[in-house]
């Protein structure tokens, strides 16, 4: 039986973090370990940990972000043979960790995984299943032509609307909210980008794995229900569960358009003529204003 790690960084989301480990506790893989990093919650979160769950091997550490939170999950692990990379608000059920692991285990080609994501409301989380944003098709989704035309594959690049969602395919990237990825991945990319500090660390991460050859599938067969936005407030179908206080809410907005503007220069900004660059920056600038 291989090895799982099970890392969850979390801030400030003591409740809905009881229940995401509750949800693990009940599993029956033969061998998985559970790491919390608490980022210096001040909600008692890491206490609470400690208190209730004495099997989950708890970091409390610097908030630092959530890509340096994975990585000192990494560090700690007891030599995994996968890691998963789980929201503190989601919710896999227990044949999705297994079934994952055998798909990755017996494709030699991937690097990591992703099942479908399923929100509160019962519709997809279309952020578990997103191509690169290149220029286009960002402007693509951002503009409103992505939603005119969900099926094509011009304007539908950001979320590869095309695709056969019952079926099991490769895809560009995934959120780190539901990531299972090889250990191998990590000695042969190197570790996550702590230049992130919230939201950008997973596109950074699936587009190393694809400079190296590795591809992200997602894998609809399997499923995980996702509050989405429960930890960083900012997504008005969780605001009944969040405890995000309003500076983290407009922070976490602005930090969205931060790591825009950093995985373009760092991936992206040489492949394309000065014009287009140019055009990409004022937009994340436009964003920010809206964001702000």
């Amino acid at each position: 039986m291989k090895k799982l790690a099970i890392i969850i960084v979390v801030y400030n989301t003591k409740e809905i973090l009881r229940d995401c480990l509750k949800n693990l506790a009940g599993y029956q893989y033969p061998w998985k370990e559970v790491i919390v990093v608490d980022n210096a919650s001040v909600d008692n979160s890491a206490d609470m940990v400690a208190e209730e769950f004495p099997w989950v091997k708890l970091i409390r550490a610097e908030n630092k972000g959530l890509a340096a939170g994975y990585n000192l999950g990494i560090k700690n692990a007891d030599n995994p043979d996968y890691f998963l990379f789980l929201g503190s608000d989601a919710f896999p059920k227990p044949s999705s960790l297994e079934g994952v692991i055998d798909y990755l285990d017996t494709h030699a080609e991937l690097g990591a995984a992703t099942c479908k994501l399923v929100l509160r409301d019962g519709s997809l989380d279309m952020d578990a299943h997103r191509g690169f944003p290149t220029p286009f098709a960002a402007f693509s989704h951002f503009s409103g032509l992505e939603k005119f035309f969900p099926k094509s594959k011009l304007f539908s690049r950001y979320f590869l609307g095309w695709e056969d969602f019952a079926k099991p395919h490769p895809i560009g990237m995934c959120i780190s909210h539901f990531m299972m990825v090889k250990a191998e991945v990590f000695t042969k990319v190197g570790l996550w980008d702590e230049d992130y500090f919230v939201y950008g660390e997973d596109v950074d991460m699936c587009w190393r794995m694809k400079k190296l050859g590795y591809k992200t599938y997602y894998l609809p067969q399997f499923t995980c229900l996702h509050y989405k936005g429960a930890g960083v407030g900012i997504r008005k179908e969780t605001q009944d569960v969040t405890k995000a206080s309003s500076e983290t809410r407009r922070r976490m907005k602005q930090e969205s358009v931060r790591a825009m503007k950093l995985f373009y220069t760092k991936h992206m900004y040489a492949k394309y003529p000065w014009l287009v660059n140019k055009l990409v920056v004022c937009g994340i600038a436009l964003l920010a204003k809206l964001r702000n």
